[in-house]
Protein backbone atom coordinates (compact mmCIF):
# COMPACT_ATOMS: atom_id res chain seq x y z
CA UNK A 1 0.00 0.00 0.00
CA UNK A 2 1.38 3.40 -0.98
CA UNK A 3 1.99 5.85 1.84
CA UNK A 4 -0.03 9.05 1.47
CA UNK A 5 1.06 12.57 2.28
CA UNK A 6 -1.28 12.47 5.28
CA UNK A 7 0.50 9.31 6.54
CA UNK A 8 3.92 10.95 6.24
CA UNK A 9 2.69 14.14 7.91
CA UNK A 10 1.27 12.19 10.82
CA UNK A 11 4.65 10.45 11.32
CA UNK A 12 6.55 13.76 11.26
CA UNK A 13 4.11 15.37 13.70
CA UNK A 14 4.43 12.37 16.01
CA UNK A 15 8.23 12.67 15.91
CA UNK A 16 8.00 16.37 16.76
CA UNK A 17 5.58 15.72 19.64
CA UNK A 18 7.73 12.88 21.03
CA UNK A 19 10.91 14.97 20.79
CA UNK A 20 9.23 17.88 22.58
CA UNK A 21 8.04 15.52 25.30
CA UNK A 22 11.55 14.11 25.66
CA UNK A 23 12.94 17.64 25.98
CA UNK A 24 10.25 18.75 28.43
CA UNK A 25 8.88 21.31 25.99
CA UNK A 26 5.29 21.98 24.86
CA UNK A 27 4.57 20.51 21.43
CA UNK A 28 3.47 23.87 20.07
CA UNK A 29 6.90 25.39 20.80
CA UNK A 30 8.15 23.90 17.50
CA UNK A 31 6.79 24.99 14.13
CA UNK A 32 6.86 22.68 11.11
CA UNK A 33 8.06 24.30 7.89
CA UNK A 34 7.24 22.11 4.88
CA UNK A 35 10.14 22.44 2.43
CA UNK A 36 8.51 22.49 -0.98
CA UNK A 37 11.58 23.27 -3.11
CA UNK A 38 11.52 21.46 -6.48
CA UNK A 39 7.96 20.28 -5.75
CA UNK A 40 5.14 21.33 -8.10
CA UNK A 41 2.11 23.38 -6.99
CA UNK A 42 0.04 20.16 -6.97
CA UNK A 43 2.24 18.78 -4.18
CA UNK A 44 1.80 22.00 -2.21
CA UNK A 45 -1.98 21.81 -2.65
CA UNK A 46 -2.00 18.23 -1.34
CA UNK A 47 -0.07 19.41 1.72
CA UNK A 48 -2.54 22.26 2.20
CA UNK A 49 -5.45 19.81 2.09
CA UNK A 50 -3.78 18.06 5.04
CA UNK A 51 -3.73 21.30 7.00
CA UNK A 52 -0.28 22.78 6.34
CA UNK A 53 0.11 26.50 5.71
CA UNK A 54 3.84 27.17 6.32
CA UNK A 55 6.16 26.44 3.38
CA UNK A 56 9.87 26.92 2.78
CA UNK A 57 11.55 27.55 -0.56
CA UNK A 58 15.25 27.63 -1.45
CA UNK A 59 15.31 29.73 -4.61
CA UNK A 60 13.65 33.04 -5.26
CA UNK A 61 13.04 32.39 -8.94
CA UNK A 62 11.38 29.03 -8.37
CA UNK A 63 9.19 30.51 -5.64
CA UNK A 64 8.27 33.50 -7.80
CA UNK A 65 6.86 31.13 -10.42
CA UNK A 66 5.25 28.68 -7.99
CA UNK A 67 3.63 30.85 -5.31
CA UNK A 68 1.03 32.48 -7.63
CA UNK A 69 -0.15 28.96 -8.58
CA UNK A 70 -0.71 27.93 -4.95
CA UNK A 71 -3.52 28.82 -2.52
CA UNK A 72 -3.19 32.43 -1.50
CA UNK A 73 -3.53 32.05 2.28
CA UNK A 74 -0.14 30.34 2.70
CA UNK A 75 2.89 31.74 4.46
CA UNK A 76 6.18 31.41 2.57
CA UNK A 77 9.65 31.43 4.08
CA UNK A 78 12.96 31.67 2.22
CA UNK A 79 15.43 29.16 3.62
CA UNK A 80 18.03 29.05 0.84
CA UNK A 81 20.90 31.39 0.02
CA UNK A 82 19.71 34.82 -1.10
CA UNK A 83 21.74 36.92 -3.52
CA UNK A 84 21.45 40.65 -2.84
CA UNK A 85 20.28 41.29 -6.42
CA UNK A 86 17.22 39.10 -5.69
CA UNK A 87 16.30 40.93 -2.49
CA UNK A 88 13.75 43.16 -4.22
CA UNK A 89 11.75 40.13 -5.39
CA UNK A 90 12.26 38.17 -2.16
CA UNK A 91 10.64 40.80 0.06
CA UNK A 92 7.46 40.63 -2.06
CA UNK A 93 6.98 36.87 -1.79
CA UNK A 94 8.32 35.83 1.62
CA UNK A 95 6.91 36.45 5.09
CA UNK A 96 10.22 35.54 6.71
CA UNK A 97 13.79 35.07 5.49
CA UNK A 98 15.83 32.47 7.41
CA UNK A 99 19.09 32.95 5.52
CA UNK A 100 20.50 36.47 5.98
CA UNK A 101 24.22 35.74 5.99
CA UNK A 102 25.92 39.16 5.78
CA UNK A 103 25.49 42.82 6.65
CA UNK A 104 25.51 43.62 2.92
CA UNK A 105 22.54 41.30 2.32
CA UNK A 106 20.72 42.70 5.34
CA UNK A 107 21.11 46.22 3.94
CA UNK A 108 19.81 45.08 0.53
CA UNK A 109 16.71 43.53 2.10
CA UNK A 110 16.11 46.63 4.25
CA UNK A 111 16.34 48.88 1.20
CA UNK A 112 13.53 47.00 -0.58
CA UNK A 113 11.21 46.05 2.30
CA UNK A 114 8.07 48.16 2.54
CA UNK A 115 6.76 46.68 5.79
CA UNK A 116 8.21 44.91 8.84
CA UNK A 117 10.03 41.76 7.74
CA UNK A 118 11.13 39.15 10.30
CA UNK A 119 14.52 37.65 9.50
CA UNK A 120 16.87 35.04 10.91
CA UNK A 121 20.64 35.35 10.68
CA UNK A 122 22.33 32.29 9.19
CA UNK A 123 25.42 31.33 11.17
CA UNK A 124 28.12 28.93 10.04
CA UNK A 125 28.73 27.40 13.46
CA UNK A 126 30.72 24.48 12.02
CA UNK A 127 33.25 26.67 10.18
CA UNK A 128 32.76 24.53 7.05
CA UNK A 129 34.20 26.38 4.05
CA UNK A 130 31.42 25.18 1.72
CA UNK A 131 28.58 26.44 3.94
CA UNK A 132 26.91 29.84 3.75
CA UNK A 133 26.53 31.80 6.94
CA UNK A 134 28.36 34.44 8.92
CA UNK A 135 31.01 33.65 11.49
CA UNK A 136 29.74 33.56 15.09
CA UNK A 137 31.85 36.58 16.00
CA UNK A 138 30.19 38.67 13.26
CA UNK A 139 26.61 38.22 14.41
CA UNK A 140 26.45 40.77 17.24
CA UNK A 141 27.46 43.59 14.91
CA UNK A 142 24.80 42.61 12.37
CA UNK A 143 22.13 42.52 15.09
CA UNK A 144 23.17 46.00 16.25
CA UNK A 145 22.96 47.25 12.65
CA UNK A 146 19.52 45.66 12.17
CA UNK A 147 18.29 47.35 15.34
CA UNK A 148 18.93 50.71 13.66
CA UNK A 149 16.94 49.75 10.58
CA UNK A 150 13.30 50.49 9.94
CA UNK A 151 11.88 47.32 8.40
CA UNK A 152 14.03 44.26 9.11
CA UNK A 153 13.64 42.63 12.51
CA UNK A 154 16.04 39.93 13.70
CA UNK A 155 13.97 37.22 15.37
CA UNK A 156 16.71 34.63 15.84
CA UNK A 157 19.34 32.44 14.20
CA UNK A 158 19.51 29.63 11.66
CA UNK A 159 22.16 27.04 10.83
CA UNK A 160 22.75 24.08 8.52
CA UNK A 161 25.27 21.69 10.08
CA UNK A 162 27.51 19.37 8.04
CA UNK A 163 25.45 16.38 6.91
CA UNK A 164 25.98 13.20 8.88
CA UNK A 165 23.90 10.02 8.70
CA UNK A 166 24.28 9.91 12.50
CA UNK A 167 22.02 12.67 13.93
CA UNK A 168 24.07 12.74 17.15
CA UNK A 169 26.97 14.21 15.15
CA UNK A 170 24.85 17.32 14.55
CA UNK A 171 24.07 17.88 18.23
CA UNK A 172 27.22 19.90 18.91
CA UNK A 173 26.37 22.37 16.11
CA UNK A 174 22.78 22.85 17.30
CA UNK A 175 23.95 23.26 20.87
CA UNK A 176 26.54 25.83 19.80
CA UNK A 177 23.90 27.86 17.94
CA UNK A 178 21.65 27.88 21.01
CA UNK A 179 24.52 28.96 23.27
CA UNK A 180 25.46 31.70 20.80
CA UNK A 181 21.82 32.88 20.73
CA UNK A 182 21.70 32.99 24.53
CA UNK A 183 24.92 34.99 24.70
CA UNK A 184 23.81 37.41 21.98
CA UNK A 185 20.52 38.10 23.76
CA UNK A 186 22.51 39.18 26.81
CA UNK A 187 25.11 41.15 24.85
CA UNK A 188 22.77 43.01 22.49
CA UNK A 189 19.62 43.22 24.62
CA UNK A 190 17.69 41.88 21.61
CA UNK A 191 15.11 39.10 22.10
CA UNK A 192 15.99 36.22 19.76
CA UNK A 193 13.23 33.65 20.33
CA UNK A 194 13.63 31.70 17.09
CA UNK A 195 16.13 28.95 16.23
CA UNK A 196 15.69 27.45 12.77
CA UNK A 197 17.55 24.14 12.84
CA UNK A 198 16.82 20.51 12.13
CA UNK A 199 15.67 18.63 9.04
CA UNK A 200 14.16 15.26 8.23
CA UNK A 201 17.02 13.12 9.56
CA UNK A 202 17.94 15.09 12.70
CA UNK A 203 14.82 16.93 13.88
CA UNK A 204 14.77 15.14 17.26
CA UNK A 205 18.28 16.28 18.18
CA UNK A 206 17.52 19.82 16.98
CA UNK A 207 14.38 20.00 19.13
CA UNK A 208 16.25 18.67 22.16
CA UNK A 209 18.75 21.49 21.62
CA UNK A 210 16.10 24.21 21.38
CA UNK A 211 14.92 24.45 17.77
CA UNK A 212 11.70 26.39 17.19
CA UNK A 213 11.52 25.78 13.40
CA UNK A 214 12.21 22.39 11.79
CA UNK A 215 12.55 22.43 8.00
CA UNK A 216 11.16 19.16 6.63
CA UNK A 217 11.17 18.20 2.96
CA UNK A 218 11.99 14.55 2.23
CA UNK A 219 10.01 13.01 5.08
CA UNK A 220 6.89 14.89 3.97
CA UNK A 221 7.11 14.94 0.18
CA UNK A 222 9.24 11.81 -0.35
CA UNK A 223 12.65 11.53 -1.98
CA UNK A 224 13.33 13.86 -4.87
CA UNK A 225 13.87 12.24 -8.25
Amino acid sequence: MNETFADRLEKVRRRITDACEQAGRPADSVKLLAVSKTRPPEAVREAVECGLTLFGENRVQEAQNKIPLCPDHLEWHLIGHLQSNKAKVAVKFFKMIHSIDSLHLLEAVESHAATTLPILLQVNVSGEAAKFGMKPEEVAGVIDAANQMRHVEVHGLMTIPPFSPDPEKTREHFSNLRKLRDRLQDETGTPLPELSMGMSHDLEVAIEEGSTWVRIGTDLFGSRN
